[in-house]
């Protein structure tokens, strides 16, 4: 039997066109320990996420944390799930489908977009069969991460390369790894906090929060430390902001060891006990909001500096389905579709249609099957 999947792929005079596979990091499926058990037993285990030997980890995630963590996620995720499920996963949904009429509208033949989270469903290999089905031939992955990080970007393209490893016919692949410094995607962060102040008012200072990664990445080599600070520069320089009216912290802190500082917690709880009565915060880092925003910051953050003296904090949403966030994607996804024929202004599709028609016809001509 063979080792590859897909042994029927290729069709005699079958249509191509371009797939773009949009990834994030993933959900429970449901609000509940049980669900977020085995969502974390997944995501946990990446060793991407967790740099630990894999024996001495074992033992620790199935003898402590997955016993203690799920039951306090769930309560977590309790606070901030809507009728329609996991906020990162119905926004990510809006973003697929407000890309879609953008890229028909940019590309001279079909696009098709297809939704996968890292971790949970719609998974990786879901999201790549269902570019297969469409005929895709051409894809560009997108891993919704501003800024790359080994255990963020890095994990989507070992997911996509262990699908494709098992397809007999392997399409060209794209793989778009960060957009930290794009101008459009500083000037949408910047025009919506601007937005934000104009409609809640501006605080005394501006926080922008990126979520935590081990100090030991940044002294391995990861540019995520990097690429956080340089988007928060171009943010506060398009914003005119002073060295006092700003400051770059990191959120979601997990074990023991020391990670990438200052850390937003204790900066908010210092700012509150210092006399700072009003301050804004905003997560440059995700794309959409999830469990880490809408929790994390706009709840227990909140009420943390709130009961330390702080008068207002007001969380700035993630740029999520703006227009102006998926029109920048949709450039990017085109930019980096260069080449091919769907963004070549000399494309024809009904030429490639009589092209693939006459193709088939040999084929059979000549003893084919399809």
């Amino acid at each position: 039997m063979s080792r590859y999947e897909g042994e029927k792929d290729y069709r005699h005079g079958a249509r191509e066109s371009l797939g773009v596979l949009l990834t994030n990091l993933g959900s429970p499926e449901a609000p509940t320990a049980a669900a977020v058990r085995r969502y974390l037993a997944e995501f946990l285990w990446d060793p991407r996420v967790v740099e630990i030997p894999r024996p001495l980890w074992w033992l620790i995630l199935h003898g402590v944390v997955l016993r203690t963590r799920p039951k306090r996620s769930a309560h977590a995720y309790q606070r901030v799930w809507g009728d329609e499920g996991s906020p990162l996963v119905v926004i990510s949904r809006r973003q697929a489908a407000g890309l879609q009429p953008l890229l028909e509208q940019r590309c001279q033949g079909p696009v098709h977009i297809a939704l996968a989270m890292r971790y949970g469903q719609p998974s990786i290999a879901a999201g790549l069969q269902q570019l297969r089905d469409a005929g895709a031939r051409r894809i560009i992955v997108l891993p919704l991460y501003p800024q790359y990080s080994g255990a963020t970007t890095a994990t989507a393209f070992d997911a996509v390369a262990d699908v494709l490893k098992r397809w007999r016919w392997v399409p060209a692949l794209r793989f778009i790894s960060h957009y930290h410094d794009d101008p459009a995607y500083i000037a949408a962060l910047a025009a919506s906090i601007q937005e934000s102040w104009r409609q809640h008012g501006r605080g005394e200072r501006l926080l922008f929060s990126f979520h935590g990664m081990p100090k030991r990445t940044l002294l391995l080599g990861d540019p995520y430390h990097c690429q956080c600070i340089k988007t928060a520069r171009l943010v506060a320089e398009r914003l005119q902001l002073s060295e006092g009216q700003w400051q770059l912290t990191f959120q979601s802190r997990f074990g023991r060891a020391e990670w990438l500082q200052p850390y937003t917690d204790k900066t908010l709880q210092a700012w509150a006990k210092a006399g700072v009565k009003q301050v804004d915060v905003v997560c440059p880092g995700f794309s959409a909001d999830c469990l880490e925003t809408l929790e994390e910051i706009a709840m227990q953050n909140k009420e943390d500096f709130l009961a330390a003296g702080g008068a207002r904090l007001h969380y700035i949403p993630a740029l999520n389905d703006r227009a102006d966030h998926l029109a920048f994607l949709a450039d990017l996804v085109c930019r980096n579709a260069q080449g091919w024929p769907e963004v070549d202004a000399q494309w024809n599709g009904a030429r490639q249609e009589a092209e693939a028609e006459a193709s088939r016809r040999r084929a059979l001509a000549l003893g084919a099957k399809q």
